[in-house]
């Protein structure tokens, strides 16, 4: 017999909610796989079976509130508890790693290379294992040909997609019939951390939102030219985001301050750059982190994006995904938004705003002209960064996007 328990939460985080569970009494389960889901006001765990056997009992329902290390239920032999008859599990399924759970004994197929690797640095291997990805099947980036942390979040992001059918998401509200319906739905958790953190923000901070716009021509062109042999290259397609990081990179370079956070009476300034990008989920809006963007390619910046979303999506997105930053954007265009003030995200003190890119008519060497033009927006707290700092940041970013060769030649 063995108990199943709830993961070892962070300091920050108290209880949680029993999300769902994916095994009933008597149903068979092998070691790895996902029994129940927890959703905690930052992610939402996975609770593994640390044995093959059967699901003998559980102590918990879906909506009770649990709290770390407390036993769920109990997993025994076969003879422990009637199973029904399970489905044969076979191939890299079997010996899947998940995330809070132990990984499968090795055996000498290729699918537990991921296992086996001893060149690949911590934070790679944590990926790969957490992820069951094959490193032989990562196309590696590193400038030693080695696999970078970007090159495993891609990978993760393209075998996530077609696994979202089979996540739980949270259900539209169903208005019942009537003349004046109404449904009373219960926050998630995620939703009410969400909800007090951006309040606490409007309440503590001097927030003040400056804008200017940006003419996308050069980053379009550049795109265009470039995209095929881009792609060839590193699998995955040059996008937008991935300029406006590099962008605001060398920005933040330029004004630390932006860079800084408030602790009491003092300015915490950062000498590393840690941008977070908020991406859209079921469960709310979420801001996985993009560590020491200075020293990332364009190519490794798009691929760890694409397998943060794919993770957004899945509901895979760790504690570890999300904890730290010195900086955030937020991508409103994606849904159509003309311009935005963005809330920052505490303790950071700025956050830039990207929004829908629009052809409008534009003064340029003294004649009108039509352009594919972008507002953006910087919302900063002007308890510690001044219009002058934040004006001057913003145009910065615009010239950079202007003139990306500057950019990318480091002008």
């Amino acid at each position: 017999m063995a108990d199943i328990k709830v993961p070892v939460f962070s300091e920050s985080v108290s209880e949680g909610t029993l999300l769902a569970w994916h095994k009933k009494p008597g149903d068979a389960v092998k070691r790895g796989e996902v029994l129940a889901e927890i959703e905690t006001d930052k992610v939402v765990l996975e609770v593994t079976a640390l044995q093959d056997g059967v699901l003998v009992s559980t102590a918990k329902n879906e909506g009770d509130t649990v709290l770390s290390e407390e036993v769920l239920g109990v997993v025994g032999d076969a003879g422990s508890a009637p199973a029904p008859a399970a489905e044969t599990v076979s191939g890299p399924v079997a010996n899947e790693a998940t995330a809070g759970g132990t990984a499968a004994q090795p055996d000498s197929g290729a699918g537990n290379e991921a296992t086996r690797r001893d060149d690949l640095s911590p934070a790679v291997r944590k990926v790969v294992v957490e992820n069951g990805l094959n490193p032989a099947q990562i196309p590696a980036t590193g400038p030693k040909g080695n696999i970078t942390k970007a090159d495993a979040l891609g990978a993760v992001g393209q075998q996530a997609a077609p696994a979202q059918a089979a996540q739980p998401v949270t259900p539209a509200a169903v208005i019942p019939a009537g003349a004046r319906p109404e449904q009373r739905v219960p926050m998630t958790r995620i939703r009410q951390r969400i909800s007090e953190r951006l309040k606490d923000v409007q309440n503590t901070a001097a927030l003040l939102t400056t804008f200017n716009e940006v003419n996308m021509q050069p980053a379009m062109d550049l795109r265009k030219k470039y995209q095929d042999q881009f792609v060839a290259k590193h699998g995955v397609k040059l996008g937008f985001m991935s300029l406006f990081v590099r962008a605001a990179t060398e920005a933040l370079k330029a004004f630390p301050v932006i860079n800084a956070s408030v602790e009491g009476k003092d300015i915490i300034y950062h000498g590393f750059y840690d941008i977070g990008i908020a991406v859209a989920s079921d469960r709310g809006l979420v801001v996985p982190i993009l560590r020491d963007t200075d020293q990332m390619s364009l190519a490794g910046i798009e691929k760890a994006i694409g397998g943060y979303a794919q993770k957004a999506k899945a509901g895979k997105l760790t504690l570890e995904d999300m904890s730290g930053g010195t900086f955030s954007i937020t991508n409103g265009g994606t849904f159509g938004s003309m311009m935005s003030t963005p809330i920052i995200n505490a303790p950071q003190s700025a956050i830039l705003g990207m929004h829908n890119i629009i052809e409008r008519p534009i003064a340029q060497n003294g004649q009108v002209v039509i352009a594919p033009m972008m507002y953006i927006a910087l919302s900063y707290d002007h308890r510690i960064i001044d219009g002058k700092e934040a004006v001057q940041f913003l145009v910065m970013i615009k010239n950079l996007l202007e003139d990306p060769a500057r950019m990318l030649l480091e002008l």
